[in-house]
């Protein structure tokens, strides 16, 4: 049996040679390829892969390397993805699943990470709001939406740090170089979800929201809608919640100036509410103060980044750009470490990115 570092639990031999065959065939290598790459003979892939080879630990690094995947992920058994979650191929699969298997295994690493975290009693286990009504209908997404809001006291106004936000709601965040837009999982009472980079920090957001719908509303077949509706389906009323919970409808309506231009009134709410543009079209156009030929004519036309900084007194306010894990799980980190628990090389791989080795003390000046 192998120990998983991270979660305490055993996993045999077997188990981490499936999780590399799943792996390369994901990544779309032979076994000829992946034996290459790590300096093997195919034999010695093949018999790792049926478990009946033990791999080192070197050959378990440069596997990881090779295949672009958290060392962790073959040590660990795989959490159930709440979101974006598509079933694997045996022998050939779609870009689409492969980006899907590469996303599951980064969000089961971040996972772990955040377990350790709690184990080590430095990360508090809390409460993760679940929308306590039935949903039957895109409206009560909405509806969820402005529940949340009040649980904050913030019926309408722009929204911080979305980092924060997720985190206080029981939701841990990580913001990372992956192939999809988002996931999110629940595993033991702990709720996290992962964050593409790309796109701008609007898109961040919207992402970002649409996860903690996700969480909000449970998983897609627990509630009517998800009953009797399609994936697409599904995924849009969560659209519709990350959108009332960025930008309420109420919120462009009551402070909405008819005698105004509707260009310039939307590009400081979308500034504002750091929200794209094509979002705040969408919310503007259900508040009734556009209609959609206007809707199609503004879409047309995308404010530049300067107008953006002009509707804010050139005084940007960034979100989900620099951050990349919650101030709160960072802070747990580094009390982790100063308290010895970690490594300074495991709590700069734990903080991914927020800060690197070099940011933390020298470990002999850290209080045990």
């Amino acid at each position: 049996m192998c120990q998983n570092r991270t979660m305490g639990t055993e996993t045999s031999w077997h188990d981490v040679g499936a999780r590399v065959g799943e792996a390369r065939r994901a990544a779309g290598l032979t076994q000829g390829q992946l034996a290459d790459q790590m300096g093997l003979d195919r034999t010695a892939v093949s018999k790792i892969e049926s478990g009946s080879r033990r791999i080192a630990a070197l050959e378990l690094t440069r596997l990881a390397d090779a295949l672009g995947l958290p060392l962790d992920h073959f040590l660990a058994t795989p959490a159930l993805v709440l979101s974006n979650r598509q079933p694997l191929v045996e022998e050939v699969e779609s870009d689409a699943t492969k980006s899907a298997f590469r996303t599951q295994a980064l969000l089961g690493a971040w996972l772990r990470d955040v377990h350790q975290a709690r184990e080590l009693g430095f990360l508090p286990l809390r409460e993760l709001w679940t929308y306590p009504d039935p949903v039957e209908g895109i409206e009560s997404y909405r509806t969820a939406a402005r529940w949340v809001r009040r649980r904050l006291g913030n019926a309408t106004g722009p929204l911080q740090s979305m980092a924060s936000l997720c985190a206080l709601a029981g939701q841990w965040p990580l913001v990372a170089e992956i192939p999809s837009d988002g996931a999110s999982l629940i595993d033991g009472g702990v709720a996290v979800s992962i964050i593409s980079l790309r796109g701008d920090p609007g898109r961040r957001r919207a992402t970002a929201a649409h996860e903690l719908g996700h969480m909000v509303l449970g998983d897609a077949y627990s509630n009517d809608l998800g009953v009797h509706a399609s994936a697409m389906d599904r995924e849009r009323a969560i659209e519709a919640f990350a959108a009332e919970l960025l930008l309420p409808a109420r919120a462009i309506g009551d402070s909405w100036v008819k005698q105004k231009s509707d260009r310039e009134q939307l590009v400081r709410v979308a500034a504002t509410f750091r929200v794209s543009w094509s979002l705040a079209l969408a919310q503007a156009e259900r508040a009734g103060v556009i209609e959609s030929a206007s809707k199609s004519s503004l879409m047309a036309r995308t404010p530049t980044r300067a107008e953006f900084l002009e509707a804010l007194g050139w005084a940007p306010e960034p979100d989900l750009s620099s951050v990349r894990v919650a101030p709160d799980y960072a802070a747990a980190i580094f009390r982790a470490y100063q308290a010895g628990k970690l490594t300074r090389a495991r709590a700069a791989e734990m903080l991914h990115g927020e800060v690197t080795q070099d940011d933390l003390p020298a470990e002999e000046n850290v209080e045990c």
